[in-house]
């Protein structure tokens, strides 16, 4: 229902309410909260986990999240509210909220509305309080030993201008062009689908030589190169990562300090993973806290400001899948890589045949 030019959802005293919570946007993580009224999570990423209660969440682009809301408040009209999360140190943000009405049926119609109270535009803490809490619902026991450990670093970059109108093309820090990369390499969108270039064997539009680690290792939070744009340019290339069916994947995302530190909401195309830790600076296998009990099972996971996220996934669907972050405008420049899972034994393993009735490229 619309009351006025906002949204009102009309609610009755006494029930619980399935709230389905999708971030559609495409540029800009979001808090969500409605006054008074707390939420318990109850699923995330289109799977049940442990009931969590929590006054506000927050969701990245692309993230879902299911909430449990009981209209035990008394009679009245409360604000439901978005507003962004400022994770990003050099980004401008609008600090203007988005409300909508939670409105108690025998509310009056001309009654003011209680506002909704949200978090501070960078609260890193209210982020992290509801990582710390989502849990599958019940025990899954991932897979302890690994064949395949990737590790990722994620960012942002400045190159140098080359363009003949820099004015209207470089309008970065020091006048250069702002890219983005995984492993410091800039993915470039192929002329042709590369499912289709590795299905038809057609060379040329991409390479099998994404790495398995950065070229180099230091302290991605805090010594990240800053000379922009001298020492912050990526490599560009359309590279993949060939990975045999049934491999036991260990993916570690590593936030860096280039440019930009931020929260990144990565998302894999045509796989869910069980999201086994995470944590702030920079990651350190001997002191990283693992959960193989209980994890979450996403699809998006943002990976913290300054820190880093594992996680774990079997490569049991053949086919070309990307993974990317979410933000939009990060993926135009270059913040991806695409996995290329082969097929495994028989048709239920198998890469199907494209239908005959396949659209040219």
């Amino acid at each position: 229902m619309v009351h006025g030019d906002v949204y009102q959802l009309n609610v009755i005293p006494g029930r619980t309410y399935l709230l389905r919570l999708i971030n559609a946007g495409l540029n800009t993580e979001n808090f969500f909260a409605i006054a008074n009224h707390k939420l318990t999570i109850v699923e995330a990423d289109a799977e049940y986990t442990k009931p969590f209660i929590t006054d506000t969440v927050m969701l990245g682009p692309g993230q879902t999240l299911n909430v449990l809301v009981s209209a035990d408040q008394p009679v009245g009209k409360y604000s439901m509210a978005v507003a962004p999360y400022k994770s990003g140190r050099v980004v401008k943000y609008q600090n203007v909220s988005a409300i909508a009405y939670f409105n108690y049926i025998g509310a009056k119609s001309n009654g003011t509305y209680l506002p909704a109270k949200l978090p501070k535009l960078d609260d890193k803490l209210a982020v992290k309080t509801v990582m710390d809490g989502l849990r599958s619902l019940n025990q899954v026991n991932v897979f302890k030993e690994t064949d395949k450990n990737i590790f990722i670093t994620i960012g942002l970059n400045v190159k140098k201008c080359h363009s003949k109108s820099p004015k209207q093309n470089c309008q970065a820090m020091n006048n250069g062009v702002l890219t983005a990369s995984m492993n410091n390499i800039s993915f470039v969108h192929p002329h042709i689908s590369i499912l289709e270039a590795y299905y038809k064997k057609i060379n040329g539009s991409y390479t099998e030589d994404f790495p398995d680690a950065p070229s180099k290792f230091y302290d991605f939070v805090n010594g990240a190169p800053n000379n922009i744009p001298y020492d912050t340019e990526s490599l560009n290339g359309t590279r993949t990562k060939v990975l045999e069916y049934g491999t036991k994947v260990q993916l570690i995302l590593q936030n860096t300090g280039t440019v930009n530190i931020e929260n990144h909401p990565i998302h894999i195309h045509g796989y869910s993973f069980y999201v086994v830790g995470y944590g702030t600076g920079n990651y350190d296998p001997l002191t990283a806290q693992f959960n193989l009990v209980d994890p979450p099972y996403m699809n998006t996971i943002g990976v913290p400001v300054g820190g880093w996220a594992a996680v774990r996934f079997v490569a049991d669907n053949p086919g070309v899948w990307y993974m990317h972050c979410h933000i939009e405008v990060h993926q135009s420049w270059g913040l991806g890589m695409v996995f290329i899972v082969k097929n495994g034994k028989g048709d239920m393993e198998s890469l199907p045949h494209p239908p005959p009735d396949l659209p040219s490229c």
